[in-house]
């Protein structure tokens, strides 16, 4: 509180001083810009003091390097969306913010800004090391609007699981191929540990099932409310909802959810699932990685519990336009200090102090290292109990390979996830973007009725014989044949250039 009286202070003080400047360090009364870095987190909201220790740390650096202060902004997953857009609607400083999936949506409502020669001046280096085939995936109508995230991108659906569970009732994990398998897994889960609920939750509404499935490409839309898809070679936009794939699908998580694999309240609990984990009554959840097995099972470890665990792959990684820029880094529109902030995001990309800052927090306090150079919480303390930490934040922030490893994994992992990049199958439709900017009002009315259905049926609470027409009918209404005509019309246009 005192640091926020004392910049508001020295900005009442600059504005009567100096009411001929303009630019954010003149109006706070700083020598440096003040850059505002939104992120989201999937670990706890540290309180004020612990961010301010990391942020003071962050600016040490900042300061000498691009003479910028930055203010960070760690926003809970769950509600990173719809804080980011409000804020910047409202007025509220954000210089930086990640897509998280609303890539089109932000450009749509004009909240991004064009970096296409600020990167060139500021961020040679990340433009670099990301890659012209990368950036283009971000770019509309020959303008550059993000930078994707620079990590391992071929996402693959995998189950990380209970490794002591398994061993004890005997489960044979080498025989599941794909999310169908589980069924016969979860049924010997229940009928040994009856108290024990096979499948957690891997966000609010989402039990992982609809999770990128290979061949589905989603068109620029969010993967947990997609409007018109493609699938396969097929360059037919198709509505997912009457596809044999989501129907299957949903049905499969009605099962399970009749037969207790899944908890009762998955639609609308505010649990994550390595909470729910660490609690020791789930035995596995369900979400796509791009890291070897092993490895992502050993990186959520300290999160769950400090049980063992276990991955087993469910699909093949399937690599789109949406799942290359669905996490990119972007230039708020209203910014008065695009220099600063393309400066400091190219340091996120560049420089692995700043990096693990952002991750880990500050060394001693909040992790401790290990011979090998990995990555763990002190001794006692676990990500719920450090003041600080964004180590579930690792692959949504700027450069994945200059962070640490958390304890368990390893760094000869790397160049395996960077092949996996250079292998995995590519969308047909690689490199087209819908433009859904005339197309709001249906979007925004379209997923207010995502919003009310998806969540019972991702998780199997309602039925989906009776729901899904539902769904569908209000879909309809809502405008959602006009996106999907639009789509086909853009995306034959994009095949004809």
């Amino acid at each position: 509180m005192k640091k926020i009286l004392a910049i508001l202070l020295a900005a009442v003080l600059a504005a009567g001083l100096f009411a001929g400047c303009s630019g954010d360090s003149a109006s706070s009364g700083s020598e440096y810009d003040q850059v505002v870095y939104a992120y989201a987190t999937f670990n706890n909201i540290p309180t004020e003091e612990a961010l301010d220790e990391v942020e003071e740390a962050i600016n040490v650096i900042t300061r000498e390097k691009i003479g910028a202060e930055i203010t960070l902004k760690p926003i809970a997953i769950a509600d990173y969306s719809q804080s980011v857009s409000l804020s910047l609607q409202g007025g509220e400083k954000i210089d930086i913010m990640e897509s998280i999936g609303d890539f089109n949506n932000y450009l749509s409502t004009s909240m991004a800004l064009d970096i296409t020669e600020l990167i060139d001046t500021y961020a040679p280096e990340t433009k670099e090391l990301v890659g012209e085939d990368w950036l283009a995936a971000c770019e509309y109508q020959g303008a550059l609007y993000g930078i994707p995230d620079y990590k391992p991108l071929a996402l693959t659906p995998m189950i990380i699981y209970r490794q002591d569970v398994a061993d004890e009732l005997g489960l044979d994990m080498s025989s599941v191929t794909c999310i169908e398998d589980l069924s016969d897994i979860f049924a010997q889960i229940k009928e040994a540990k009856p108290d024990m609920t096979p499948l957690a939750i891997v966000e609010t509404g989402n039990v992982g099932v609809f999770n990128l499935p290979y061949g589905v490409d989603y068109l620029s839309d969010d993967y947990n409310q997609p409007v018109g898809v493609l699938i396969g070679d097929d360059m037919t936009v198709q509505d997912f909802y009457s596809t044999d794939l989501f129907l299957e699908k949903a049905n499969l998580v009605r099962d399970w959810y009749n037969n207790g694999y899944v908890m009762k309240d998955a639609a609308t609990t505010t649990s994550t699932s390595t909470e729910l984990m660490a609690s020791g009554n789930y035995f596995g959840w369900i979400a796509a990685y791009s890291y070897p097995e092993a490895d992502t099972a050993a990186s959520f470890v300290s999160q769950c519990g400090g049980y063992p665990l276990a991955a087993k792959t469910l699909d093949a990684a399937y690599l789109t336009t949406g799942g290359v820029n669905s996490i990119s880094w972007m230039l708020a529109a209203n910014t008065q200090v695009p220099e600063a902030a393309m400066k400091f995001l190219n340091l996120t990309y560049t420089d692995s102090e700043i990096a693990n800052l952002i991750i880990w927090g500050l060394e001693g306090r909040d992790y401790v290292l290990d011979e090998n150079g990995n990555a763990a919480y002190p001794e006692g303390q676990d990500a719920t109990t450090v003041p600080y930490t964004a180590q579930i934040s690792c692959g949504v922030v700027g450069n994945q390979f200059i962070q640490y490893l958390p304890v368990g994994s390893s760094y000869e992992s790397l160049e395996w996830e960077l092949e996996q990049n250079r292998t995995a199958d590519t969308s047909p439709a690689m490199g087209f973007s819908f433009d859904s900017a005339n197309y709001t009002t249906q979007y925004t009315a379209v997923r207010n009725v995502l919003t009310q259905y998806l969540p019972g049926i991702f998780c199997g609470s309602v039925d989906p014989a009776t729901e899904v027409p539902k769904m569908i009918e209000a879909l309809n209404d809502a405008g959602y044949q006009d996106i999907l005509t639009a789509k086909q019309e853009q995306l034959d246009a994009w095949m004809a250039q």
